[in-house]
């Protein structure tokens, strides 16, 4: 593919290529060296499940795998035991090895869903971090200035705040760069909040007298409440592994808006097409593009059916859930025991928004007690039988 071919599939969806004529340049002499370029992009496995969240980065990753490039997936299970700082209001908890190992073979299985595997590099940063002496990675941290760190606005606002901030999570920038001199990456990927430790690559590999890296920053997704990034922890997560209906549901959950960012971002469709559909198709559609891509044609098919059949005949599902309560335990406490909601922040969040209801009416407090059998309903489409 020509170069002007490969720039604008390339260039949709991304937040900030730096630079766009550095990447030119080196898509040419790709070409004409016959040499892919090497693209980079790191995953700390702080967590085992992946959401449509990170799909963002793997799309645009398998996208260079398409345009003939080699991907490097590196997994940060040297650097993920630290935490990577970005964007935390707060130094975040450190995690195992064991926890970090688990979570990556979670990740290795994951990403064979979007990813070609048979072309991908899978490396683990603990290959080199390992047999680095401690006066070596004291010797990586001369390549920065405590003022250079404090620059970086997640630890600007936090030391204005009078917050604490650790030196380990000054090192983690400068390790993350340290990766990319190791594999020597033409191309760099990743989040819009990532993009200090992005640069601190570029300048990494000037120093040790490698060509610069690319930096290509994609947005974040929001979650299905249209306003935090997907997230586990805010409960506005659809994770790929989840069961078709949850991500049906979850999907026709989002604002009009945001549908056309998913499209965008998740989606190989044509917009233009998508704006002249009716909002409620168009989010259908999304939905069944996500579900085949993650589980299956028939799956996603079956659930447009459901849908149709439970939203436009006003009936519920026909196969729902059952959940064993006595008659003391609260709405709160119901929704976050049978998983019907993700956590107790995301039951709060439906009972404040009105779309909590038993029996058909509407739920208004968190400490509601049913002592009744009857249907308990989240959301637009998760259902639950409750049983004295």
């Amino acid at each position: 593919m020509d170069i002007s071919k490969q720039i604008e599939t390339i260039k949709r969806g991304a937040a900030e290529i730096i630079s766009e004529g550095e990447l030119y340049k080196k898509l040419d002499q790709s070409i004409k060296t016959k040499r892919p370029l090497k693209i980079k992009a790191g995953f700390d496995p702080t967590a085992p499940d992946l959401h449509l969240g990170h799909t963002v980065l793997l799309r645009k990753l398998r996208q260079f795998q398409d345009l003939g490039h080699e991907v490097y997936f590196l997994i940060g299970d040297f650097t993920g035991q630290i935490g990577d700082p970005s964007g935390r209001s707060e130094i975040r908890k450190q995690l195992s090895k064991s926890e970090v190992v688990k979570n990556a073979q979670t990740y290795k299985k994951q990403v064979a869903k979007i990813l070609d595997t048979s072309k991908l590099r899978i490396v683990f940063n603990s290959k080199w971090f390992e047999k680095m002496s401690v006066v070596e990675m004291l010797k990586l941290t001369t390549y920065s200035t405590v003022s250079q760190m404090l620059a970086r606005d997640d630890f600007k606002k936090r030391y204005a705040k009078g917050e604490n901030i650790s030196i380990l999570e000054f090192i983690y920038p400068l390790m993350q760069g340290y990766d990319s001199v190791v594999l020597e990456a033409d191309v760099e990927l990743g989040g819009t909040d990532q993009i200090f430790n992005l640069l601190v690559g570029r300048e990494l590999q000037k120093d040790f007298n490698q060509a610069q890296q690319v930096v290509l920053t994609m947005p974040l997704l929001e979650g299905t409440d249209g306003v935090q990034k997907m997230s586990k922890t805010y409960g506005n997560y659809v994770g790929i592994n989840e069961p078709a209906s949850d991500i049906f549901g979850k999907i026709m959950s989002i604002s009009d808006e945001l549908m056309f960012k998913y499209y965008e971002l998740l989606t190989d469709e044509d917009l233009n097409s998508v704006r002249r559909m009716h909002p409620k198709e168009a989010k259908v559609n999304l939905a069944k593009i996500i579900i085949t891509q993650y589980h299956s044609a028939e799956a996603a098919e079956k659930e447009a059916q459901e849908f149709a059949r439970v939203f436009s005949q006003k009936e519920t599902p026909a196969d729902m859930p059952v959940f064993k309560t006595d008659g003391e335990k609260t709405i709160l406490v119901i929704l976050a025991e049978s998983k019907l909601v993700a956590s107790g922040n995301e039951a709060r969040r439906l009972i404040k928004q009105g779309a909590v209801s038993f029996n058909n009416l509407k739920i208004e407090k968190d400490d509601f007690v049913p002592n009744e059998p009857g249907i308990l309903k989240a959301g637009s489409r998760r259902f639950l039988k409750l049983i004295l």
